[in-house]
């Protein structure tokens, strides 16, 4: 399943919109620096979702706003 996700890095608060099924807004407090906000978004997806970290895979947009993350 692949899931559409738009980043705000560096926001003030952590949080996860959920647009409908496959559409996701996530606002994170981590920078865009060395892959900390892929970090971030993976382990609060991961949470909103109730799944583990690794069954998400970032698969187009690793430096882009605007991600495309697989559930395996």
């Amino acid at each position: 399943m692949l899931l559409s996700v738009k980043i705000s890095p560096k926001s003030k608060l952590n949080r996860v919109t959920q647009i409908d099924d496959t559409h996701f807004s996530i606002h994170t407090t981590a920078a865009p620096d060395k892959g900390k906000a892929n970090t971030a978004v993976l382990k609060l997806l991961s949470a909103h979702l109730k799944i583990t970290k690794s069954r998400l895979t970032i698969v187009k947009g690793e430096t882009a706003r605007q991600k495309l993350i697989e559930i395996k």
